[in-house]
């Protein structure tokens, strides 16, 4: 997956904001797998235990002191007010704010960071102190640490909204022994306890439903406020909110292990993985800084040797000016923000991209390539048919359900279901699972086969014909190297999977289904759904050998699948896409963004998020160039000063980042 890796980028974070750092998006129990994730550039923005007041207090009392100064200077003139005492008012006044920006910019120094915003804010502060712009010097700095905590809370809101969306499971779960009932924290509960959940209770932990059914508010995990109800043996996740009746729960997952916990750390290691976009900005602010520091020293130095009339100050505070404008902190800080917005609106649409990296890729694929089961059907199988040959109807069931009793696909389910427990008594040996034909095993005694036409063609097992014309799922079997039956079965196509191509088509996205079904079941639900490609019959290796040859064709690709056999062409795909309820652990694990009610129109919503992300991205960054490119060349020209220049860089940073939270307000 060397298209998902090499874009981590690893960032050193300010030594002493990391004594803050308590306000993380997944701040959850699990503390031994707590990265430090940054905001912007390295920078953690997270305002920790403080309050917004604490926060601001600093800049409350410099704003004070200087607007007092200010007035005593402008307005209400007094003889004690000269001198010294003048110069130590702007200096009081100037260290709540400075103080931090000093030290930060000593650390980055010492980190090999030399040229660093912090460095160049101390700088045209102690520059324009240097010159007697006392004034000045303070409202920079106030205005630059006023800029700072209003990105503080921004990036701070967007990881509580984040953790609030996601982290619903309470701390504590009532468990039911011997009849009695008693609370533990969920954290210790063990697997096999069994939970009992009063209506409006939130569920702990994963588990399988004890009780006749239930209904459950599932928005915590899906995004969707509509009712879910389940049967008995059926999953319950953490997160779930019970509605009706008092349930039981056996617990199936430790707290740890348990899906919510693997959002969470998904969403927490999300901000590592980077765009282009934020390694190319934080590339050229490497670059961009150094060189705006030579070209203030320029301006300084040069006019010397070819103005006739030079006056020191005045070049002085003209390279002062176009330090504080060359400030890229707009970039770094409002680009990043924009992303994790772009996370934060896709995760309340219950949608989990696991890097802003994906939001990049989203905007552009070209391309979504689709399973069929589990993906574009419910994967809820039924028989819906039993033929027999010369064997009775119940031998065939129980034989063919005790073999798939090992079995994880939906087909060999709906089976099991069908045998409504009548194969508990026969023992199932030596079972095989051959990946893309079916199952080999021993029953009784007999050698069984059960799985599709070409697990028969392997075995040299011949079976009608017609079977082959058949447009739905047809499980074979054979009894000692001779064809005995087959089961019908039909899946449902979901609600929302005719709307989910409608929407792509919209946006001039091509759709293929690929399948290891007959090609005569995929062409089927082609043609009711209007999907471009389809492809049938296919093991593992031919949907790699598809989208590889996809890929050949420099297409921007997204793979959307939910069984373990999709893994590798989730790997594979540009952007590799995983239904989180159905889906296997293994596959969520590969892809890169997962979606967690398992509704195809959400793919519509993926690429839609992805692409309004890039739009604010690239606002804003055509909004910081434009504007500081126009204060810059005023700035040299002597014909802007330090309030332009407080503008062009904390002004359009806050503008900037009210821009790039927009997205998190927005309806996809």
């Amino acid at each position: 997956m060397t298209h998902k890796d090499d874009e981590n980028c690893e960032t050193k974070q300010p030594k002493y904001l990391k004594k803050n750092n308590n306000s993380g998006c997944c701040d959850h129990d699990e503390k031994e797998n707590n990265h430090d994730h940054d905001s912007h550039d390295g920078h953690n923005h997270d305002i920790g235990n403080k309050t917004v007041f604490q926060l601001f207090t600093p800049a409350i009392i410099s704003f004070v002191l200087l607007i007092i100064a200010i007035f005593l200077d402008n307005y209400f003139p007094q003889p004690w007010f000269k001198g010294w005492i003048r110069v130590m008012w702007y200096v009081i006044a100037y260290l709540p704010v400075g103080i931090p920006v000093l030290k930060e910019s000593l650390e980055s120094a010492k980190d090999g960071d030399l040229f660093s915003e912090f460095l160049l804010m101390s700088i045209a502060t102690i520059g324009a102190f240097a010159i007697g712009e006392y004034p000045e010097g303070v409202a920079v700095m106030l205005f630059y640490a006023i800029g700072e905590n209003f990105q503080s809370l921004a990036v701070t809101r967007a990881k509580t909204n984040i953790k609030k969306l996601l982290d619903q499971r309470p701390d504590e779960v009532t468990i039911l022994e011997n009849g009695k009932t008693k609370n533990i924290k969920a954290k210790d509960a063990q697997i096999g306890a069994v939970i009992q959940l009063k209506p409006g209770e939130k569920l702990g932990l994963d588990g399988e439903l004890l009780s006749e059914n239930a209904t459950f508010n599932t928005a915590a995990l899906t995004g969707e406020s509509k009712p879910d109800t389940k049967n008995k043996g059926e999953n319950v996740l953490a997160g779930m909110i019970n509605l009706n009746l008092v349930a039981e729960v056996k617990i199936t997952t430790l707290y740890k292990d348990s899906k919510l916990s693997k959002i969470l750390e998904m969403v927490q290691d999300a901000t590592s993985k980077k765009a282009s976009t934020e390694l190319f900005i934080r590339k050229f602010a490497k670059i961009y800084t150094p060189l705006v520091v030579y070209s203030a020293i320029a301006i300084c130095v040069l006019p010397y040797f070819f103005v006739n009339e030079y006056v020191f100050r005045d070049w002085l505070y003209r390279a002062l000016v176009f330090l504080v404008i060359s400030c890229p902190c707009a970039l770094v800080i409002s680009i990043p923000l924009g992303y994790f917005g772009g996370i934060g609106a896709a995760s309340k649409n219950g949608i989990l991209f696991k890097g802003s990296t994906f939001l990049d890729i989203m905007a552009s694929i070209q391309v979504v390539v689709m399973d069929k089961t589990g993906t574009l059907t419910k994967g809820v199988f039924k028989v819906q048919k039993v033929v027999t040959n010369e064997i009775k109807e119940t031998d065939l069931i129980q034989y063919t359900a005790a073999l798939e009793t090992k079995s994880t696909h939906p087909v060999g389910t709906a089976i099991i279901e069908y045998a409504n427990g009548s194969e508990k008594n026969i023992l199932a040996t030596d079972i095989e699972e051959i990946p893309g034909h079916g199952l080999k095993g021993k029953v009784d005694g007999n050698e069984i086969l059960a799985g599709n036409s070409k697990l028969m063609k392997k075995y040299n097992i011949t079976y009608p014909s017609e079977i082959d014309t058949t447009p739905f799922t047809i499980i074979m079997v054979a009894i000692n190297q001779k064809y005995s039956g087959y089961f019908l079965i039909a899946d449902e196509i979901k609600e929302d999977a005719r709307q989910a191509i409608e929407n792509l088509h919209k946006i001039n996205v091509k759709t293929v289904m690929l399948s290891g079904d007959k090609h005569a079941v995929v062409s089927a639900v082609a043609k009711e759904l209007n999907i471009d490609q389809a492809y049938g019959d296919l093991l593992p290796e031919n949907k790699v050998e598809k989208v590889t040859n996809l890929k050949t064709k420099n297409l921007k690709i997204a793979f959307v699948g939910d069984g373990v056999n999709d893994a590798p062409v989730i790997a594979l795909a540009h952007a590799g896409i995983a239904m989180g309820g159905l889906g296997s652990d293994a596959t969520i694990e590969t892809a890169d963004i997962v979606i967690q009610n398992d509704q195809p129109s959400k793919i519509f919503t993926a690429i839609n998020i992805g692409k309004k992300t890039k739009q604010i991205v690239w606002q804003n960054i055509g909004l910081a160039f434009i504007v500081k490119a126009i204060v810059l060349i005023l700035g040299a020209g002597g014909l802007a000063t330090m309030w332009e220049a407080v503008f062009a860089d904390v002004g359009v940073a806050l503008l900037a980042i009210l821009n790039a939270v927009r997205i998190q307000k927005m309806k996809f």
